[in-house]
């Protein structure tokens, strides 16, 4: 991970104490770089009974759960992979900065980008400084309840881009072998819920990115010299956007329902939130996609984006300009339909969220003990009780 300036990091050894005269920034700093390494595959924590206390006086005493520390932590690890992939995507597409440091631009992918829209290096700078502030918050926050906090250094081992403005510094995810599952498009334009109707299938807003492996970033500078399938990697991305921010527009809320304490419940509530604003935002800019067909030189793979507003896509079903979510099932099918986030559904949502990273091609190359141990986490934020 880059060194930001001024910005806490997951990697770091040691953990001190914070001072009680240090501002917030530089508390949160040091709570960040001072995350502890937890050894894949060994139990987190003991008993669902388990209290941490509170170290501090002055600080809320409310005690945190073993189940609140647990969804926390998964929250911390999902935040630290996103960061990482939206990193790399600053690096080569974003504003460079001392806020986001790290890479140096690649300016014919920027522009192919923003060809969605002429803000994006903006909204890529902002977004990836969100998702650096979740997970040091939310590590900061454990260990201010003598808990333990989530980092993920050891697997930092992916190679990533090795085109102009990369860093080239060993990732967490990988963004060159995607296989997107685009149905979030057509779910929140569709009166249906899988809350409520689980075995409906929302069809694919681009059917050809669920199929094969794709990438959202040029792997070479090579890549970069075919403008059309530069071109194609840009609208890969831009669907590749809101396909990652949709998935913590449901996790928050999903964890908030579980979560005991009323802090823990006041984090989640809010973090959450964050996430639909990113989603709102991609969603709307992904429809803004050129629609072209394109072979990936490399690999031989064809990708078409189409023009999702003629037919035979088009109507409520496909509009690009439809990103408010339509009414739908809420709770039961005999209440009045409801606008709302979907799906909201509390059980195994953490487990899904590893599986459905996992089928994208997001870890691909990654280790089995990064398996283990990510699942491990997932395995115990699902376990968490509410007042367990």
């Amino acid at each position: 991970m880059n060194n930001v300036e001024n910005k806490p990091q997951p990697q770091g050894a040691t953990l001190s104490p914070p001072s009680r005269t240090l501002p917030r920034r530089s508390f949160l700093c040091r709570m960040g770089a001072g995350a502890i390494a937890l050894a894949p595959g060994a139990a987190l924590f003991g008993s669902a009974a388990r209290v941490f206390g509170e170290q501090d006086e002055g600080d809320n005493n409310d005690p945190i759960t073993a189940g609140d520390a647990a969804m926390l932590r998964f929250a911390a690890a999902a935040e630290i992979l996103e960061t990482d992939l939206w990193v790399q995507y600053n690096e080569l597409a974003g504003i460079q900065d001392s806020e986001v440091p790290g890479g140096s631009g690649n300016p014919a992918y920027t522009k192919a980008v923003k060809v969605l829209d002429g803000d994006m290096d903006q909204y890529i700078h902002d977004n990836t400084e969100d998702e650096f502030t979740h997970f040091t918050f939310l590590n900061a926050y454990l260990v201010s309840k003598g808990a333990q906090p989530v980092h993920l250094d050891q697997f930092r081992t992916l190679p990533g881009s090795t085109a102009t403005g990369s860093s080239g510094k060993p990732r967490l995810t990988n963004l060159m072998q995607l296989t997107l599952d685009t149905s979030w498009y057509t779910r929140y334009r569709i009166h249906r819920n899988p809350d409520l109707n689980p075995d409906f299938k929302f069809p694919q807003a681009i059917p050809s990115l669920f199929t094969g492996e794709h990438t959202a970033i040029p792997r070479t500078d090579n890549d970069v010299n075919h403008p059309k399938f530069l071109q194609a990697i840009a609208n890969t991305a831009g669907f590749h956007f809101p396909t990652i921010e949709q998935g913590g527009n449901s996790l928050y809320p999903a964890m908030a329902q579980r979560a005991t304490s009323v802090e823990v419940l006041r984090i989640l509530i809010s973090i959450g939130p964050t996430e639909t604003m990113h989603f709102q935002t991609w969603q709307d800019k992904a429809g803004n996609a050129p629609p072209l067909t394109a072979v990936d030189p490399v690999t031989g793979v064809s990708v078409t984006f189409p023009d999702l507003n003629s037919p035979p896509f088009g109507g409520e079903t496909f509009q690009t300009n439809l990103i408010m979510p339509e009414p739908c099932r809420f709770l039961s099918q005999d209440l009045p339909l409801c606008s709302v986030i979907r799906p909201t559904n509390t059980n195994g949502i953490a487990m899904g969220v590893v599986k459905f990273l996992t089928d994208m091609g997001l870890f691909r190359g990654q280790s089995q003990a990064f398996s283990a141990f990510l699942n491990q986490l997932a395995a115990e934020a699902d376990a968490a009780r509410r007042g367990a």
